[in-house]
């Protein structure tokens, strides 16, 4: 946290120009030489005095903050959020230790609060339909299912999740609850307690533990309240990878099986597969899905066993920040499905349509080629076209807002260096007598574009306006001995009469400069000191 603020939380020092480790007779003076410049009193015209006003109140805001020992800390830790978020400090306290130890408990209550009203809802609504049914005149919903749940941390070291499921298939339905506690006793372990009514009425609870950096061991135990009787569960997971993770499951019960299978994650894909042999069932699973960019992606995914045989094959689109669509086509002895699915944080509608019972080769084709050809034709002659349309549209209105708030920015900076450049104009007069430190040129902002400008001898009024002249502020920042110092961590945009004027490009300050009849030329980064004149400058 504090190298965030060594680095992002430095304006008020800018704008002073003065150290990160000033101490409170620096502030004083830096704010005296200022508030000479910016006290609305020194101005007699309205237009003035309103720009010295203006800039006279951030210098006493930041005065005021740098001045005060609980306000400056806060602001070095956490900035101006910390200052206007809530984070007030009660009774005084004396030692640095103990502000920052009051500074972190208050942090950690309103975590705290939070997690307590933080809750994490999730649910799935499954839909089957039928085609075959509804053409033999019955009805195509074969039968539906819904599922929610409900996350919530009760305490630092608990969750808590309420569940709750109905299904219909048919004529006949069911449904059922489930409550489930999860308690963390320490880095490296957690326990879980479930207790479910209705067709499964189960109690469990399981143990998890860490046994080493890439190790985690589970066991479980499951009740029947129905016929009494007892299932038994171990699994030993093992990172093999950062991208790429193992595990073994075994189940001890009604129905016993050991699996095997293993994960693997990257940007651009994912895949799993898995092997289960149990003592009534046997089968093998895979899947891989591959990103073709950040909104759209492919699957293709496999099922093979004693009670399964098919083959899926589909592809999804992120629509939204929080929402994805994918269609898929599956095809096996159960028949030939098409499957829709729609997913929006964690809420989830799928939506399987049974096309056929019987593998027909040519209704098989078509059903894969027909909805894949009409998909990528409306894709390239409908849906590409308008998102173009409209990610240009966006591009057109964030770069419309951006120039304005810029050129806003950079008409405060130019008003701030009106009431500079009388005194720079005398200083520079001073330093050219005495043949001291005199910036005869100095540009703040995309600096290597500008020069490629130059350089090139084009006209380019976009790049052009990517730099700020600071010629006067760095001027009037020249100290009576000659000498010129901006400091190291500081953003020079928030220096007075600066502006950024291309966020969120890399920015630069480039200074040309004469001492003693010596041209000098020197670029800064724009968190890296500048300390002029030095001899390695010297052109």
């Amino acid at each position: 946290m504090k190298e965030e603020g060594k680095t992002q939380q430095r304006e008020l020092y800018a704008l002073l120009n003065i150290s990160p480790e000033a101490s409170d007779e620096e502030i004083r003076k830096a704010y005296r030489q200022w508030a000479q410049i910016y006290h609305p009193d020194k101005y007699q015209s309205s237009q003035m005095k309103d720009i010295a006003t203006e800039n006279f109140q951030r210098i006493c805001e930041a005065y005021e903050i740098l001045t005060d020992e609980h306000k400056r800390l806060i602001y070095d830790v956490y900035g101006m959020e910390g200052l206007t978020s809530g984070l007030e400090l009660g009774p005084k306290l004396n030692k640095a230790e103990e502000i920052k130890e009051e500074l972190e408990r208050l942090r950690r209550q309103k975590d705290l609060e939070k997690a307590f009203t933080h809750v994490q809802p999730s649910g799935s609504v499954l839909t089957n339909l039928s085609l075959p049914e509804l053409l033999h005149g019955g009805s195509i919903m074969r039968g539906m299912a819904m599922a929610s749940e409900v996350h919530t941390q009760v305490s630092k070291r608990n969750t808590i999740a309420f569940g709750g499921n109905l299904a219909v298939n048919g004529d006949s339905g069911g449904g059922g609850a489930t409550v489930v506690l999860r308690h963390q006793f320490s880095p490296i372990a957690s326990a879980e307690f479930m207790a479910s009514a209705g067709l499964r009425a189960v109690l469990g609870a399981q143990m998890s533990r860490h046994l080493s950096h890439h190790s985690t061991a589970t066991s479980g135990i499951a009740i029947s309240l129905r016929d009494g009787s007892v299932n038994l569960s171990n699994a030993w997971t093992r990172q093999l990878s950062d991208k790429t993770n193992a595990n073994i499951q075994l189940a001890l019960g009604e129905e016993s099986a050991i699996s095997v299978g293993w994960q693997h994650k990257s940007d651009k894909r994912s895949a799993a597969g898995e092997v289960k042999f149990g003592t009534s069932s046997f089968g093998t699973s895979a899947h891989y899905t591959h990103r073709f960019s950040k909104k759209s992606h492919g699957r293709v995914a496999a099922r093979v066993g004693s009670t399964a045989l098919e083959f899926e094959i589909g592809g999804g689109r992120k629509i939204s920040d929080f929402s994805t669509i994918r269609m898929l086509y599956t095809i096996g002895i159960q028949g030939i499905f098409w499957k829709f699915e729609f997913h929006r944080g964690g809420q989830k509608l799928v939506i399987p349509i049974l096309l056929s019972r019987h593998l027909d080769l040519v209704f098989a084709t078509s059903a894969l080629v027909v909805p894949s050809s009409l998909y990528f034709l409306l894709k390239i002659f409908l849906v590409k076209p308008y998102y173009l349309k409209r990610e240009r549209q966006k591009a057109l209105e964030k770069m419309g807002k951006s120039s304005a708030q810029v050129r806003e920015a950079r008409a405060a900076a130019e008003k701030a260096q009106q009431l500079l450049r009388n005194v720079a104009n005398r200083k520079i007069n001073k330093q050219l007598e005495t043949g001291g430190l005199v910036v005869t040129k100095a540009v703040y902002g995309n600096v290597k574009a500008y020069q490629e400008k130059i350089e090139s001898g084009e006209e380019d009024n976009e790049l052009e306006s990517q730099v700020l002249d600071v010629t006067v502020p760095l001027n009037f920042l020249v100290n009576d001995s000659g000498k010129l110092k901006l400091h190291e961590g500081v953003k020079k945009s928030g220096i007075m009469g600066f502006c950024d004027p291309c966020p969120g490009e890399a920015k630069q300050l480039y200074v040309e400069y004469s001492c003693a009849g010596t041209r000098y030329t020197v670029s800064v980064d724009d968190y890296q000191e500048l300390f002029i004149p030095q001899e390695i400058h010297r052109v």
